[in-house]
C-alpha cells in the first residue's frame, strides 16, 4: 500500500510570480524577485563564501528537476543545476492574496485562502488601541513593548532587558498577517507565554490577522538574548477540510513534522513531531523507515527562512541548501517501492532583495515515486491532488 510524503523546503521560491508587482518589501515590488535564483547566482560569483565555496551544489534537487523548475518558473537558466532528470518537475503559482506560511500551506494542502488576510499598518504603534489593551490585559501588565514592526532578532536584542526589568511582553509584526509575542522563559515563563498567546488568538483570528506567534527568548543583557526552539504558532483553523483531513478520514494516519502542527490548528493531525531543521530531518527519516502503509507524513523545514531569508543571509541560506540536499538524499534512498516523496515551497524569502520580508514567487515542485518528467506549470492546490491521487483518497469540499 502507497504512503505519501510533503515536504516543504519554507520559502524556497522560483521566481517568476505574474502577481508579483502587487506584493511589495517597503515600496519596491516582488518583481525579479528569485530566491534560489539569486542565491545560485551570487554562489557562482564568489559572494557566498562564509562556511563554503563556489557554485551551488544541489545535486539530488538538480537530478529531481530543480534547476529546470527554476528556468521554467523565471525564464533564469543555472548552468550549475543542470543535470539529467529522474523525477518529476514542475513550477507552482498560488492564487491566495498572501505571500506568508499559512496561505501557501493551506493551498498545498487543497485549500485557497477565502478571504483577505489582515495586515497591522508600518507605523509606531503598529497595532489599535483594543489590540494592545486586550494584550496587556490578558498579560497582566500596565502595558507592551515594541508595537511595530520589527525583526525578531533585532526586537529582542533592543527591548530584551527593558522586558526583564518590567516583565511586559515584547509584541511586534511584520508584512506578513501575524502578531508575534516575545518572552522571556525564565523571567516571563515560557507557559504563561503560551498562555497569553492563546488568551488573545481569538480576537486576532477575528480580525483575520493569520497568525499569533510565541517567541520565546532567552540570555541576559550582558551575554545577548537568543530564541528557543519553542516557537508555538496559534494559527486560524482552516474553514473547510484540507489534505490532511482527507487522509485521516479516509483511514490514514497523518504525521506533522514541524511547525505544520500549528499552520493547521491540528486539524487531521494523528502525531505531531517538532525540533530545529536537523532534528526534524532526524523525524522525517524516521517515518520513511517506520510509518505505516497508507500514511502521509507533512514536514516544514523552518530555518531556509527565519535564520537566513529574513536576515538577508545568502551564504547561510546556501549552507542550509546543501545541508538539506545532503541529507534529503540519504532519506529518499530509503523509500519503499509505492511511496512518493513530494519537495516544494510555500512562498519566497530572497536574501537578496530589498528590505527583510517575504517575496511573491512561484515555488518548484519535485516528485520521486509518481510521474516522471515534466508537470508544467501547475497551481498549489494541484499538489494536493497529486498526494491524494497516490494514496487513493478523494478530495473533500
Amino acid at each position: 500500500m502507497a504512503r505519501a510524503f510533503l515536504v516543504v523546503m519554507d520559502s524556497v521560491g522560483i521566481g517568476g510570480a505574474p502577481d508579483a508587482d502587487q506584493f511589495f518589501n517597503g515600496d519596491q515590488p516582488d518583481t525579479g524577485a528569485n530566491t534560489l535564483g539569486h542565491i545560485a547566482q551570487a554562489c557562482a560569483a564568489g559572494r557566498a563564501e562564509e562556511g563554503r565555496s563556489g557554485p551551488l551544489k544541489l545535486p539530488v534537487l538538480s537530478a529531481l528537476g530543480l534547476g529546470a523548475a527554476v528556468k521554467l518558473a523565471s525564464g533564469l537558466d543555472l548552468p550549475d543545476l543542470h543535470a539529467e532528470i529522474k523525477g518529476g518537475w514542475g513550477a507552482a503559482t498560488e492564487v491566495s492574496r498572501g505571500k506568508d506560511t499559512p496561505s501557501g500551506h493551506w493551498e498545498l494542502a487543497g485549500l485557497p485562502v477565502p478571504w483577505d488576510w489582515h495586515y497591522f499598518p508600518d507605523e509606531t504603534p503598529a497595532f489599535p488601541d483594543p489590540v494592545t489593551a486586550h494584550l496587556a490585559k490578558m498579560a497582566g501588565t500596565e502595558g507592551i513593548l515594541g508595537n511595530c514592526h520589527a525583526s525578531g532578532t533585532a526586537v529582542i536584542a533592543d527591548l530584551g532587558a527593558e522586558h526583564c526589568e518590567t516583565g511586559w511582553p515584547i509584541c511586534y509584526t511584520s508584512a506578513d498577517s501575524v502578531l508575534q509575542i516575545a518572552a522571556h522563559e525564565d523571567h516571563f515563563g515560557l507557559d504563561r507565554l503560551l498562555d497569553l498567546c492563546r488568551a488573545v488568538a481569538p480576537m486576532l483570528h477575528e480580525m483575520k490577522v493569520g497568525r499569533v506567534i510565541a517567541r520565546p527568548f532567552v540570555g541576559d543583557a550582558a551575554s545577548g538574548f537568543e530564541r528557543t526552539a519553542n516557537r508555538r504558532d496559534f494559527a486560524i483553523m482552516p474553514p473547510k477540510p484540507v489534505l490532511t483531513n482527507w487522509v485521516q478520514d479516509a483511514g490514514g494516519k497523518v504525521y506533522a513534522i514541524g511547525k505544520i502542527g500549528d499552520i493547521f490548528s491540528l486539524q487531521g493531525i494523528d502525531e505531531v513531531r517538532k525540533g530545529r531543521d536537523a532534528a526534524l530531518m532526524g523525524h522525517l527519516g524516521h517515518l520513511v523507515d517506520e510509518a505505516e502503509d497508507g500514511s502521509f507524513t507533512f514536514a516544514n523545514f523552518v530555518e531556509f527562512d527565519s535564520e537566513y531569508g529574513h536576515r538577508r543571509d545568502v551564504s547561510g541560506y546556501a549552507r542550509a541548501l546543501e545541508w538539506f540536499d545532503r541529507e534529503i538524499g540519504q532519506i529518499m534512498a530509503r523509500l519503499r517501492p509505492g511511496d512518493l516523496m513530494v519537495l516544494t515551497a510555500d512562498h519566497g524569502n530572497d536574501p537578496t532583495w530589498i528590505g527583510t520580508d517575504h517575496t511573491r514567487e512561484r515555488v518548484p515542485v519535485l516528485v520521486t515515486g509518481g510521474a516522471q518528467g515534466p508537470l508544467g506549470q501547475i497551481g498549489f492546490a494541484d499538489v494536493a491532488h497529486v498526494v491524494a491521487d497516490h494514496l487513493g483518497v478523494a478530495p473533500q469540499t
